[in-house]
């Protein structure tokens, strides 16, 4: 087991990562306040990891209560929050309960979500259970819900306690799960790690084949570069919205194809490219980076043209995007691999080239 730890004085918190760490229970009954915990899981993962995390949790004389709700993005919504709230009213949890999340991105944001909202703020424990969590929204506390405008867009920036990500879940993920994941350790390289870039290159697909040691180090060194960000910038006022790379194209796919439809570490993948290419199209990047770019996104099986909205829905979706400030979309562009920034300047005709479908699917 490897342990990093998220520094935020007070609130800061250990990062675990390992294989078998479900069972551990002592991980997560030494954060707790009250030998009471809500299990927050989905109908795909409660059938594989509900039982053992809950009998570990049990047999330290943890009294547990699971919640399950339905499986995706188009569910990380009001209705759903509303549920979990009602179980832990219904329960009688007090503000010692914690709440831990098991499972992926959805299950972990809107958790912490409820988290955050439930008599003003409770405890609760991150247990990632797909690559993409491990690696990202687990980490760094930021918890939302889904509104039909835009993705994440009713939210709350609120830590967990702690952060259990056993690498053995990755074992049961589908294909197309670990490759959303890939999307998000690859993003490390591109805005900051150029020597992490540079070793994913080389090891690709020890990564796709889902080689323990490769995953193990994959997921400790994005951990390594959230965690350094988001230490220095909780709230995201300054250098953390570059962990948001790919993030204002990908939330608007997301959200104009219909939540579900395109995995958010796809739509994310797919952002990158446009990014990389508007980047290019500016003068930033050349021609030679933004092809890495593209290739390493293709080795790790994920899309790289994105749908065709039109320009004006593209730019529809943008506008809802959180990074928006005095009306100006934000975005994140590269000046090299490894070295990105924050602009608002960016003309439409450049965003037009870009995301024009003849050159997208050239």
């Amino acid at each position: 087991m490897q342990t990093l730890t998220m520094a935020l004085g007070s609130r800061g918190y250990p990062i675990h990562i390992g294989a078998g760490l479900i069972t551990r229970a002592s991980l997560i009954v030494d954060r707790l306040r009250d030998k009471k915990a809500v299990i927050v899981t989905d109908t795909n993962v409660a059938p594989l990891y509900l039982a053992p995390l809950q009998r570990a949790l049990e047999s330290e004389g943890v009294q547990v209560v699971p919640i399950i709700i339905p499986d995706g993005e188009s569910h990380k919504n009001w209705e759903t929050l509303n549920r979990i709230l009602d179980g832990l009213l219904e329960h009688r949890c007090e503000r010692g309960t914690a709440l831990i999340a098991l499972g992926g991105g959805v299950v972990g944001d809107i958790t912490g979500f409820a988290a955050a909202v439930y008599q003003r703020g409770v405890p609760y424990v991150q247990v990632p259970t797909t690559l993409l969590a491990q690696v990202d929204s687990a980490v760094g506390g930021k918890t939302a819900i889904n509104h039909p405008l835009g993705k994440n867009m009713i939210g709350a920036f609120y830590q967990p306690v702690a952060v259990i990500s056993d690498t053995e879940t990755l074992d049961t993920l589908p294909a197309r799960e670990l490759g959303a994941g890939l999307a998000e350790v690859i993003k490390y390289g591109v805005i900051r790690d150029a020597v992490f870039f540079d070793w994913l290159e080389g090891n690709i697909t020890r990564l796709v084949n889902r080689e323990p040691q490769a995953l193990a180090y994959a997921i400790e060194r994005s951990c390594q570069n959230k965690a350094e960000v988001v230490a220095v910038d909780e709230r995201e006022t300054g250098p953390r919205a570059l962990l948001n790379f790919g993030h204002t194209f990908g939330h608007a796919i997301e959200t104009g194809t219909g939540y579900g439809t395109w995995l958010h570490g796809e739509a994310v993948a797919t952002g990158m490219v446009l990014a990389s290419r508007l980047s290019q199209r500016l003068g930033l990047l050349d021609e030679t980076q933004t092809r890495r770019v593209i290739a390493i996104l293709e080795a790790a099986g994920l899309p790289v043209r994105p749908p065709a909205l039109g320009l004006a829905r593209y730019l529809e979706l943008m506008g809802h995007d959180k990074k928006v400030e005095g009306s100006r979309i934000r975005f994140v562009l590269l000046r090299r691999l490894g070295e990105a920034f924050v602009s608002d300047q960016v003309p439409r005709e450049a965003l037009a080239d870009v995301l024009d479908p003849a050159r997208a699917h050239a």
